[in-house]
C-alpha cells in the first residue's frame, strides 16, 4: 500500500486546526504542521498555535520546533518535511498535514528550486532596515534592485519581499532567475483538501479570534518580542502594528483595528494562492460535521 498524505489547507481562522485533528484521530497518526510562524518556540498567541490540550491529543511536528533566530525558509521546510516523513511513514499510513502557508505546501507537494544559501549578516541588514522604514522601504529598494521581481512578484508579501531583496543582495541575481518550475516526483500518495467559508462568515471569525487573541496576553507577548523585531519571523501580522504601537505611531485600539484589517487581507491573498491550485479537493467548513464527513468520503 503507497504512503499517503492528506492536506488540509486553507485560509486563517478557516478552521483547520479541529479538523485535522480529527481526521488524525481517525487515521491513528500525526500532524505535521505547514504553517511558516507556528513551528518558532517564542511565538504563540499572534500565530494562532494549538492548544496545549490540542497538541496532546495529537503528536505534533513542526510546531514548536524552532527558534526565531534560525530564520526557516519554504526550502528548510521541504527538507524537514521530507525526512519527519520518512520517519513516520514507518509506523503509519497516512500522515495529516495542515496549514496554511502555500509556499511551504508547494514545497512538500512539488518541491522548490534551489537558491544560494544567505549569509546571516544580509539577513540582518535587510531586516533591520524593514524595521526601520517599512513596507515603503522594501518596495522602493526591489523597485531599484530587482525590478524583476518587483514587476511579477507578490508586492503586499513582506516575508516574499524580503526572502527577494535578500537573495538580489547576497547573490545579484533575482529570484526568479533561480525558478525552473519543474515538479519532483514524490514516494508518496497526496490528497489535498481546502476549507472555504463565505468571505463574510470567514472575516468575522477573523475579527473574533483577534477580539481573543488580545484578551489572551497578544499585546504583552508582542512586547517581549520587541528587541527582537528585525528578525524575518517577527515581520508577521500581529506583531509589526503592535511594535508600531509601542513606538509611538498609533494608539492599541488603531492597532487592533490593523491587525484584523491586515489579517482579512492576508485571508484573502491565501485564499488566491490556493484557488489557483487545480488538485485541491475544496470542502465548505461552515458545518464541522459534514466538512469532516465530505472529506472522509473521499478519502477512504
Amino acid at each position: 500500500m503507497q504512503k499517503r498524505v492528506i492536506i488540509i489547507a486553507g485560509p486563517t481562522a478557516v478552521g483547520k486546526t479541529a479538523l485535522s485533528i480529527k481526521m488524525a484521530l481517525h487515521f491513528k497518526t500525526a500532524i505535521l504542521s505547514a504553517d511558516s510562524r507556528q513551528c518558532y518556540q517564542e511565538l504563540g498567541i499572534g500565530v494562532a498555535k494549538p492548544s496545549e490540550a490540542e497538541l496532546l491529543a495529537v503528536p505534533h511536528y513542526f510546531i514548536n520546533s524552532h527558534s526565531i533566530h534560525e530564520g526557516l525558509t519554504a526550502a528548510d521546510f521541504e527538507t524537514y518535511a521530507l525526512q519527519q516523513l520518512e520517519q513516520l511513514f514507518v509506523q503509519h499510513d497516512d500522515v495529516v498535514v495542515v496549514g496554511g502557508t502555500g509556499l511551504y505546501i508547494k514545497a512538500l507537494v512539488e518541491g522548490l528550486d534551489a537558491i544560494p544559501a544567505i549569509p546571516q549578516e544580509v539577513k540582518e541588514k535587510v531586516g533591520l532596515s524593514f524595521a526601520e522604514g517599512g513596507i515603503t522601504w522594501l518596495q522602493n529598494e526591489l523597485r531599484n534592485n530587482d525590478p524583476v521581481f518587483y514587476a511579477t512578484g507578490e508586492m503586499h508579501n513582506p516575508q516574499r519581499m524580503l526572502r527577494a531583496l535578500e537573495v538580489k543582495l547576497a547573490t545579484g541575481k533575482s529570484i526568479e532567475a533561480f525558478k525552473t518550475h519543474q515538479k519532483k516526483e514524490r514516494p508518496f500518495q497526496i490528497l489535498s483538501f481546502g476549507l472555504e467559508l463565505p468571505r463574510a462568515v470567514l472575516y468575522e471569525q477573523i475579527n473574533q479570534r483577534v477580539v481573543q487573541m488580545v484578551a489572551g496576553g497578544l499585546v504583552n507577548e508582542a512586547e517581549a518580542l520587541l528587541p527582537h523585531r528585525a528578525l524575518n519571523a517577527l515581520q508577521t501580522v500581529g506583531y509589526r502594528e503592535l511594535f508600531d504601537y509601542f513606538d509611538g505611531f498609533t494608539s492599541v485600539e488603531r492597532a487592533i483595528e490593523l491587525i484584523q484589517q491586515n489579517t482579512r487581507h492576508y485571508a484573502k491573498r491565501q485564499m488566491t494562492w490556493f484557488k489557483n491550485n487545480p488538485n485541491m479537493n475544496w470542502i465548505d467548513a461552515t458545518n464541522k460535521e459534514k466538512a469532516f464527513e465530505d472529506i472522509m468520503d473521499k478519502a477512504i
